[in-house]
């Protein structure tokens, strides 16, 4: 399921793939120029939910 998802965020170019041949193999993935966009939004959904975990507590 991980790596169908990671294949979407790579057809969708928010994500790079780079893959070394090494054994064991080695993949590492980083945002691009796109994907980088998402870091505000993602930024305010984590405060959200944070905010709204701690109201759920008392």
């Amino acid at each position: 399921m991980l790596s169908q998802q990671l294949k979407d965020l790579e057809a969708s170019l928010l994500i790079n793939r780079k893959v070394y041949q090494q054994v064991p193999p080695k993949v590492e993935y980083s945002l691009t120029e796109k994907g980088k966009t998402l870091i505000p939004i993602l930024q305010l959904m984590g405060q959200w939910g944070h905010a709204n975990q701690q109201a759920s507590k008392e």
